[in-house]
């Protein structure tokens, strides 16, 4: 089989990244393949047509409760005149026009402001806010944000007025906690999406200004509303993420050739790389900003192309790519997967996800993500009677290959291992106790070898007695001269061997 049908189930085009519009940008999973600019049109279109029927409904109610009331007159005229369904339009147009109005209400001057406001807009002890939103906003990481946004808007000519809309809309989103995750996203991007414009106009066309502006506003607003948007309530992403953590665990089996991954991990150099991928992709959820989360995204995609660079010491190909992002993912099970995606898809700055290097990694990331959830055999070159062998745990990739007759039943192929286990820890045993009677029989030499030699030692001490020193007969070193003469001959007597004596031979 060749490499490219091996990859058949994992290949992604690249056109398959792109929205499904043809508008050139990156779609997401999360918007129906869509990019954010066509979701938000479909999504308006949706909306409207959702309005006009509301209209419908409406229209055909009022006129029914007419001919009812037409027809109970015609019946009853004695009785007392009842009001008519008219109030009903008003009440209607009333609820369409708050759903369908926008934030640019906080690009207009407020009337409801104090003047005192206006006189020291970046003091943020003056606004009045919500004692539950207080404690919040009180945090270091909130205090820490609020002060680079001050810091960084200070030199800008209209930076009073941009901290002021930022701030007055963080503070109504604290009173829309139990608004769907949806409608929030929408409100978070139509701001977006109208203070870039008014900045686009105001710097003439600085893209690079305009980013780098966005960048504070979305850093400033999501620490403050990092824990009201967060996985909220309202939506099922804590499900999902318990869906796809569990569905990480059961694929713990899968090896890195089902995958057909270009990645050598002894190499030293390599298996750095994967391990640092893995620590990026983790690290994901400790932050809070969404541009701080596709920074990890984008360094975790980057040290897997490093690895894929060293090992087939060529430049990696998107091919090679979204095979070791996924090898990657199933190693790490990062921690509320779904959530952070969700998260960077609702409330991150839309052209950061559109384009550039962060939106195509992240589309990547979400792709590797919507092909774990629908891994089957097919896609790692296996049956289907495997696969389920393997996600049941009955069998497992890293055990040796089963033989013919045991292969007939997943009950005789475990059984069969079994039997190896025993019979190796039964060839060990033996071992064990063919050392332990060596080291025996070694102990009892040592023991014998030194009782031989204090037996030949204190024999020759017994034959040859030390002689006692008479220092008045003799001087001291006469009878040490004469002693050593003596003890050195009959020492050389006893180990020397005896002389050879002439033979004499007959004739």
């Amino acid at each position: 089989m060749s490499l490219m049908s091996q990859r058949r189930g994992i290949h992604l085009d690249q056109s398959e990244l792109l929205c499904k519009k043809g508008c050139g940008f990156y779609g997401n999973t999360a918007w129906q393949g869509l990019c954010s600019k066509c979701w938000r049109e479909e999504n308006q279109r949706e909306k409207q047509k959702q309005i006009q029927d509301d209209w419908a409904l409406a229209e055909r109610l009022q006129r029914e409760e007419e001919e009812a009331y037409a027809s109970r007159q015609q019946r009853a005229p004695s009785q007392p005149t009842i009001t008519p369904f008219s109030k009903f339009e008003e009440r209607k147009t009333k609820e369409k026009s708050s759903k369908v109005n926008t934030v640019t209400k906080f690009f207009s001057p407020s009337t409801k402001t104090p003047p005192k406001k206006d006189a020291a807009p970046f003091d943020t002890q003056s606004s009045p806010s919500p004692s539950s939103s207080a404690s919040r906003h009180s945090s270091v990481d909130s205090d820490h944000a609020t002060q680079e946004f001050i810091d960084f808007l200070r030199p800008l000519k209209s930076g009073r007025e941009i901290f002021k809309q930022c701030r007055a809309f963080t503070e109504s989103m604290v009173y829309k906690r139990d608004t769907g995750a949806d409608e929030l996203s929408e409100c978070v991007q139509d701001f977006y999406q109208n203070l870039s414009e008014r900045l686009h106009t105001q710097f003439k066309g600085s893209s690079d200004h305009v980013e780098s502006v966005m960048d504070q506003v979305e850093k400033y607003m999501m620490t403050r509303l990092y824990k009201e948007v967060f996985c909220p309530e309202t939506t099922d992403d804590e499900k999902k993420d318990l869906a796809i953590q569990k569905r990480i665990r059961t694929l713990h089996w899968v090896t890195i050739e089902m995958l057909c991954v270009p990645v050598d991990e002894e190499i030293p150099e390599v298996s750095d790389s994967v391990v640092k991928a893995i620590t990026d992709v983790i690290e994901m959820d400790s932050k809070r900003v969404p541009k701080d989360k596709l920074a990890c995204i984008t360094r975790c995609s980057k040290h897997i192309f490093n690895a894929i660079k060293v090992s087939k010491k060529e430049a990696a190909s998107a091919d090679d790519f979204l095979p070791t992002l996924i090898y990657i993912v199933l190693k790490a099970n990062p921690p509320r997967l779904q959530s952070n995606i969700q998260y960077i898809t609702r409330f991150c700055n839309p052209s950061r996800l559109m384009t550039g290097e962060d939106g195509y990694y992240f589309t990547n990331l979400c792709c590797a993500v919507a092909f774990i959830e629908k891994l089957d055999g097919q896609s790692l070159n296996l049956s289907s009677e495997e696969f389920e062998l393997y996600m049941s745990g009955q069998a497992s990739p890293h055990w040796p290959q089963a033989t013919a007759a045991s292969s007939c039943s997943p009950g005789s192929t475990a059984l069969s291992q079994v039997h190896k286990g025993l019979d190796l820890l039964t060839g060990l045993g033996e071992r064990q106790e063919r050392v332990i009677e060596k080291a025996r029989q070694l102990e009892s030499d040592l023991i014998d070898w030194t009782d031989e030699v204090e037996h030949k030692v204190q024999s020759v001490i017994e034959r040859f007695p030390a002689e006692t020193q008479n220092p008045t007969a003799t001087t001291a070193s006469e009878t040490s001269a004469a002693s050593s003469a003596i003890d050195s001959d009959n020492v050389e007597n006893e180990l020397l061997p005896p002389p050879l004596q002439p033979q004499v031979f007959a004739g």
